[in-house]
């Protein structure tokens, strides 16, 4: 029905007339570039004020009211509406569109005039086409609200941050629809202060709702109305536990694996830090430790002797410059030394005043502690930090430095030894499977098992709970878990009562096919959302970005 009556087109910023043109061509031409105006007749369009404006009216003699919807051809008046369009070559587009009033002559409607819509063009109150507002709703879901309007500018969008978070805000809510499983997790909202709880169709593995907190109480309120929950993935937190209780008490809750295996993992670094002796070798108690030290001792005397020799021999040669005459920076030339050094050896009177500290014969702070330094150090005790602490409580006043100089040469003295591997590496080892392991840390792990067998009895129980968890034998867990209680691991027990309280959940877990790892994706992509939005980043407006944004 379009009908289109040329008047003005723009060539190259020119506004020139169009006399030849066939209309079928015209009605085309508008037709491809703007198919939203189809309903409509096209009078003008022209270039104004560096902006295309489009000239139209409404084409049809009746409207359909929006109330009652029944048709009415009685017009009370006429105006025109002023929309902004998508741009076309980066110039903005405004559209003068002419509406009617009409009478509803529905004696039983609410309203007694109305205005005509024009379908995929016009809304009420609207100042922007469905097309452009469109196209800003999909720039505010995915930028929000500055990075959205910088963006906006360079396609030739004028709009400003706080309408694109307005534009969101006005979005309705994704429909939920049936429901089979839903995955439950928290998110902070202000970390270490307030949280959020996301909830997930683990079906189509999209976002469906997020609550303002994570109360058993609100998560039972959101679950009653939805009876067609069969299934609830959660992690081992009793507030999710006890609000599917409450609001979905027909439906199976099952853990999640990775907070399983996780928590298990946690366990067994708590053992092996319970068992950290056994992870080195024990210490060398033999009597030829204080022959040792005593060598080494020996060894740092003749070193500090040359030292002595050395600065003698230039303190003798210095004098014997400045009593030749010379001066002491044509010392410092022929002997190639600083003019400092030069100056310091020259004022001393003797080469005695030039030696300090070690190369020295002077009492130090330290030789009081050195029995009690001897007697730790056969103990095994290497750490200079520690042995401070030790002997600054029996009354030592010098400094780290003194003590680390005196241990120098009883380290010297010592064997180098492989350093003991950390509980970290000993326990991503127990946690690893035996095929990943490289050959020297199978190697080190079997010589730590050798030192312990509670570590050995540990690495069993691991490599038991894992193979029921990956192949989802979640039947043997009764089993597993008596075999935990046979053994002296406080830690595994304490993992163990933990599963026993969530007995259920937890088979279901090692039973099911169902996991947490869409609910954890998506918490990712909040921490990002909440990232991108800075201050703005309210639950309300970030409850529609992570609904709404696909």
């Amino acid at each position: 029905m379009i009908r289109f009556i040329p008047e003005l087109i723009i060539t190259s910023g020119r506004e020139v007339i169009v006399q030849h043109a066939q209309a079928g061509e015209e009605a085309c031409c508008v037709l491809l570039l703007f198919p939203h105006l189809s309903q409509v007749h096209v009078d003008a369009i022209k270039h104004d004020q560096g902006r295309l404006l489009i000239t139209a009216r409404s084409g049809t003699d009746h409207s359909i009211c929006q109330r009652c919807g029944i048709s009415a051809g009685r017009r009370h008046s006429r105006y025109r509406r002023r929309l902004h369009d998508l741009p076309v070559s980066g110039r903005p587009i405004l559209i003068e569109l002419e509406v009617r009033r009409f009478f509803c002559d529905n004696p039983t409607c609410v309203v007694r005039t109305f205005v005509e819509q024009i379908p995929d063009l016009t809304q009420r109150y609207a100042r922007r086409t469905p097309l452009l507002r469109a196209a800003l709703e999909a720039i505010a879901l995915a930028l929000a609200g500055r990075a959205g309007a910088r963006l906006a500018s360079v396609l030739g969008l004028a709009v400003g941050r706080s309408t694109l978070i307005r534009l969101i805000h006005a979005l309705p809510d994704p429909e939920i629809g049936q429901l089979t499983a839903v995955g439950v997790d928290d998110f902070a909202l202000r970390r270490g202060s307030s949280y959020g709880t996301v909830l997930i169709d683990m079906t189509t593995r999209r976002p469906i709702d997020l609550l303002p907190d994570r109360q058993a109480d609100t998560l039972a309120d959101w679950l009653r109305p939805h009876s067609d929950v069969e299934v609830i993935c959660r992690d081992r937190a009793s507030a999710y536990a006890e609000g599917a209780v409450k609001g979905a008490p027909q439906a199976t809750q099952c853990a999640d694996r990775w907070h399983l295996w996780h928590n298990l993992v946690q366990a067994v670094e708590r053992s092996v830090t319970r068992h950290r002796p056994c992870l080195s070798d024990p210490p060398d108690d033999g009597p030829e430790q204080p022959e040792r030290a005593s060598a080494a001792q020996t060894t740092a005397r003749q070193g500090s002797t040359r030292f002595a020799e050395r600065t003698r021999a230039k303190h003798a040669r210095i004098h014997e410059l400045k009593a030749a005459g010379h001066s002491l920076r044509a010392i410092a030339r022929q002997l190639r030394m600083g003019d400092r050094t030069v100056i310091r050896y020259a004022h001393a009177a003797s080469p005695e005043e030039l030696l300090w500290g070690q190369w020295t014969n002077k009492p130090s702070a330290v030789d009081d502690f050195k029995p009690y330094l001897h007697q730790r150090w056969q103990a095994g005790e290497r750490n200079a930090t520690r042995l401070l602490k030790e002997i600054t409580a029996l009354g030592y006043r010098g400094s780290y430095g003194a003590l680390s100089t005196y241990l120098r040469p009883l380290r010297a003295a010592r064997p180098v030894a492989p350093p003991a591997p950390s509980v970290r590496k000993v326990t991503g080892w127990l946690a690893t499977h035996p095929d990943r392991l490289e050959d020297a840390h199978q190697l080190q792990l079997a010589t730590v098992l050798d030192r312990c067998p509670e570590l050995t009895a540990l690495l069993k129980h691991v490599r038991t709970f894992a193979i029921m968890l990956t192949k989802r034998r979640g039947q043997d867990l009764p089993g597993w878990l008596a075999a935990v209680r046979a053994d002296d691991l406080p830690a595994l027990h304490a993992f163990a009562g933990g599963l026993e309280r969530d007995l259920d959940a937890v088979t279901a877990g090692l039973t099911l096919p169902w996991s947490s790892g869409p609910v954890e994706g998506h918490v990712n992509r909040i921490k990002m959302l909440k990232r991108q939005m800075f201050g703005r980043a309210g639950f309300l407006l970030l409850r529609k970005r992570v609904l709404l944004t696909t």
